[in-house]
């Protein structure tokens, strides 16, 4: 991450002496505590520093190693291994390296940031012994620091942050979400009703991709729910930053909303105010981020309200059992490892931040799916139109958002004109080769035209102007130079300067050419005319030369240095003088009037941040079109049915994932899951079998079908999902006093409380957190509410067997099983011995075995712990083999009925033969008893009249063979 060229350079060092190191170190220790995660850093001007924690933080996230360290303040060096006595941990960081750093901490680490500067630097304050804070930062809130980190390179991933408030409204809570896009100056609101699970605000905060939630401080710790929303928040990888309840009032929100909304929105009685939770939630964000103070961005946000309906609802777990996006703290390894990272061949930011948007955003809309994959079949169809708009036209789009934001503030410069002007260069080019498809489906054509076609010829009509106002003012012929300068015809001072300075330049060549003659030396090769950074305009000759001025009073030697020596003459001087005080002036009046292009510039930007969003899309479509064909074996276009109809047929289907990676070779099965059929399936077998990966592949499958892209398949055929929810591995955290097992409870209430008929469920190895008899019960009640309850498409992978019989109550239950081949033979020993051979194959039917201690195997458990294992498992497995329990789920109710009867039938006729003698008179006497042998005599002959009724009934041949 941090290249070993930069980290291994020079570290600046520290500029202070001891009283100065000693107030400093006063003044770090007074300073208030940090919030977790926050890393303070204080910028010396030409490099920054870190101190205590921080600092050791840095030492080794950055320099790998503590030897960077010193030690600041009084304190002298001691034996003690404390860092107190040794003065105040400290390490500087070079302006590069922090740019580095924190972007990383921000976008990656999901950390704060706060810089501190000297007060000196604050307008109005002199003391240079007090450091203030001037610049802080979060994963959602980055407008400080956008244009340090960012100012080198676009933006690929949003920053989004939110505001959440709740109220109790006759009984039923509502919540109100805000959110601020500053990428996309965004800002959206969105209300609805919440149950204890908070599934629809979970669902949000993934739809939105948010990076930061601020949550009423709960100053009484006494708030139930609001402690249930902060868990909810962080559990999807979400910080959480509390806030004042003050801060949630909406009193004032609508006036300064209509000072932020552009004008197609300011003063409209806009009916998102009438959402007042959301507004309560918006006010607190706009104190939060301070927007109001940024006066060039005012009237340039819009409105947008969010509709949680629009899109597939996904909960966190699912967003980790799909593996969507790539994990925050991640680093190394293939950009494969996700589904983000697989279809992101995006040439644009802004590519790459719609198709995060759009995997956390599937459609439900049948008709908007089907003309997203019409599209990108189009582009399948046609892979020479697609390699040259990847390759040659979308490589040069800028983005735009974040170029128009600067023009707004006006912070933009020439370049930024240009890169827009050279984008809009490229706008035919792109449209005549849209215009060129080939595509099998003729309807796609039609639709490239009306979704593509028609606005960018619209929008490259409307930016012919700016095009005609970038060659009016900017002289493109210095572009090959990376010179961005303006043409001087542009302005009459400009071009009176311009002739000034092309003057003095001649008078410049004359003077060289005059000394050279009285010296008589070469002006190619032995006397140079060169800008010096210190002497300016100055004369250079060799050491070789040096003579030759020397005893002139005319020739003024300014320094000797290796490559030769310097000296001037006093019209060289006082033209270079001129030379750069003209140049002054020149910049200074091109300063003005750069401000005045940029200014028309800031006039297109409605235009550039819709043609943006057509360059996002097509560059999604494109890349979804791209690894759908370059798949090892390529994707198919699926068929999707509606919402509540339907199948889920899919053959030869693979994880496109796994499929892809070094040294994989993957196995595809068929998916067969049909309504009243087969819609709950439970899926047994071997551990590392590939049961997780069979039931994770089908959601992963159905999420690229609903955001429009073909699907890793040899045939596909889908129903319309409204949510993916996944129970799949659940992960404690003692810190929030949250145990393995009640992480696991909670995502499956949640499942059980958002889940409806058209919902797909995933669940890997429910229950296995506490004791078996009652994680078996708990699952089995689970399995039993879903499948006839809920009644939608469910994928249950578990290694308790007993539930299969849950197909013998429920016939659209069906039972499939990862195949495993077993084969026994003998060690040297003479025991006998299993070698069991993986298959990855799934077929219809119950596998009764886990195979644990074969993974030990393949984990280089040692040999002796394996044996041990082997042995008891044995000896468990004997003593499980009477369990009476477990004989029951082998069979029918109606067999277990009549199987029951008969043996109370058996029962009650040796009862009543052994429980009496006959005297001579007719007479029972219950004081002479048939003896045990007499007893066990009469067992055998009644059994033998039994034995054929027993035969018959299987129930009761597996009693028998239990005893």
């Amino acid at each position: 991450m941090y290249g070993s060229e930069s980290t291994s350079a020079p570290r600046p060092q520290f500029e202070m002496d001891k009283e100065a190191e000693d107030r400093f170190c006063k003044f770090v220790e007074r300073m208030p505590p940090k919030m977790d995660g926050m890393v303070r850093l204080f910028d010396r001007g030409d490099y920054y520093s870190a101190h205590g924690q921080d600092a050791i933080y840095i030492a080794n996230e950055i320099f790998k190693t503590t030897n960077v360290l010193k030690y600041l303040g009084s304190g002298r060096p001691s034996t003690s291994t404390s860092q107190a006595s040794r003065g105040l941990s400290s390490v500087t960081i070079s302006t590069s390296l922090t740019k580095q750093f924190l972007r990383d901490a921000l976008t990656i680490k999901q950390m704060r940031v706060e810089i501190y500067v000297p007060e000196e630097r604050v307008p109005g304050r002199k003391d240079n012994t007090r450091w203030v804070l001037s610049k802080s930062a979060s994963p959602g809130n980055l407008i400080q620091l956008e244009d340090l980190l960012f100012s080198d390179q676009s933006l690929s991933s949003s920053s989004v942050i939110a505001s959440v408030k709740m109220q109790v409204k006759e009984g039923q809570k509502i919540v109100g979400v805000a959110y601020v896009d500053n990428n996309e100056r965004l800002l959206g609101v969105g209300e609805f009703v919440e149950d204890d699970s908070f599934g629809n605000t979970e669902s949000l905060l993934i739809q939105l991709g948010v990076k930061e939630c601020i949550i009423q401080l709960d100053e009484k710790e006494t708030d139930h729910d609001l402690t249930k929303l902060k868990t909810l928040v962080e559990r999807c990888q979400v910080i959480v930053t509390p806030r004042r309840p003050a801060d949630f009032q909406a009193r004032n929100v609508e006036q300064d909303l209509n000072r932020l909304l552009d004008e197609t929105n300011a003063g409209v009685a806009l009916p998102e105010f009438d959402m007042k939770v959301a507004m309560s939630a918006m006010s607190a964000l706009l104190i939060y981020l301070n927007l109001l103070s940024d006066t060039t961005m005012h009237g340039q946000y819009r409105l947008h309200k969010h509709d949680l309906s629009q899109y597939m609802k996904l909960d966190a777990s699912a967003l980790k059992a799909l593996n969507l996006m790539p994990q925050p703290n991640e680093t190394g390894g293939s950009k494969n490892m996700s589904l983000y990272g697989l279809l992101d061949r995006c040439k644009t930011s802004q590519g790459k931040r719609l198709l995060a948007r759009w995997l956390k955003q599937p459609l439900v809309n049948k008709h908007e799916i089907i003309q997203r994959q019409t599209i990108v079949e189009a582009f399948v169809d046609d892979s020479n139109v697609r390699r040259k708009i990847q390759d040659d036209i979308l490589k040069v789009m800028p983005d735009f958002h974040r170029i128009s934001k600067k023009f707004h503030r006006r912070v933009a410069g020439l370049e930024d004109v240009v890169r827009v002007y050279q984008a809009v260069g490229q706008l035919p080019a792109l449209i005549g080769t849209l215009e060129g498809i080939e595509p099998i489906n003729p309807s796609a054509k039609d639709l490239i035209e009306e979704v593509y076609l028609k606005p960018l010829r619209q929008h490259a009509d409307s930016l012919s102007n700016y095009s005609q106002m970038v060659e009016d003012t900017i002289d493109l012929t210095e572009l090959d130079h990376h010179n961005f300068v303006l043409l001087p015809t542009f302005d009459d001072n400009l071009q009176r300067l311009k002739d000034q300075l092309l003057e003095t330049r001649d008078q410049l060549d004359e003077e060289h050419m005059r000394v050279g003659n009285d010296l008589n030396l070469d002006t190619e090769k032995k006397l140079h005319l060169e800008n010096h950074q210190v002497y300016k305009y100055s004369f250079r000759v060799t050491k070789a030369e040096a003579g030759s001025i020397r005893g002139h009073k005319k020739y003024i030697e300014l320094a000797t240095q290796k490559s030769g020596t310097i000296f001037t003459t006093a019209t060289l001087k006082q033209l270079s003088e001129t030379y750069f005080d003209l140049q002054g002036n020149y910049e200074k009046c091109q300063r003005h009037l750069v401000k005045e292009v940029v200014g028309i510039a800031a006039s297109y930007t409605p235009i550039l941040e819709i043609l943006d969003n057509l360059i996002a899309a097509v560059d999604v479509t494109i890349s979804f079109a791209h690894v759908s064909a370059n798949a090892p074996i390529p994707y198919v276009k699926p068929t999707l049915t509606e919402k509540g109809t339907g199948d889920v047929i899919l053959q030869n289907a693979r994880h496109p994932v796994l499929e892809v990676q070094d040294d994989v070779t993957f196995i595809p099965n068929h998916h067969d899951m049909r309504k009243n059929d087969s819609e709950f399936i439970i899926l047994t077998g071997p551990n590392m079998g590939g049961k997780s990966t069979y039931i994770r592949q089908i959601g992963v499958i159905a999420l690229l079908a609903q955001i429009g892209c073909f699907v890793p398949a040899d045939e596909a055929q889908l129903p319309i999902f409204d949510c993916i929810l996944a129970r799949v591995g659940a992960g404690d955290s003692q810190l929030k006093k949250v145990s393995t097992f009640m992480a696991e409870m909670l995502e499956t209430a949640t499942i059980l409380k958002s889940a409806t008929k058209d919902s797909l469920i995933i669940i890997d190895e429910l229950g296995r957190g506490t004791s078996t008899y009652d994680g078996f019960g708990l699952a089995w009640a689970i399995s039993e509410h879903i499948a006839s309850k809920i009644r939608c498409f469910c994928l249950f992978a578990t290694h308790f067997h007993e539930l299969t019989s849950l197909d013998q109550s429920l016939s659209h239950v069906k039972n499939l099983h990862v195949e495993a081949l077993v084969s026994d033979k003998r060690d040297a020993d003479g025991k006998q011995d299993r070698n069991i051979t993986l298959l990855y194959q799934v077929k219809e039917g119950v596998c009764d075995q886990s195979f644990g201690i074969h993974v030990a195997e393949l984990a280089n458990f040692p040999e002796s712990v394996v044996k041990l294992a082997k042995r008891k498992a044995e000896e468990l497995e004997d003593f499980g083999d009477g369990d009476p329990d477990e004989s029951l789920t082998k069979y029918t109710k109606e067999e277990t009925d009549e199987g029951t009867a008969l043996i109370q039938e058996f029962l009650n006729t040796w009862k009543t033969r052994t429980a009496t003698t006959t005297n001579g008179d007719g007479e029972g006497d219950e004081d002479m008893g048939m003896s045990e042998e007499d007893m066990l005599a009469e067992l055998r002959r009644t059994a033998e009249e039994f034995k054929e009724k027993f035969e018959a009934n299987p129930w009761v041949r597996g009693v028998v063979n239990t005893l």
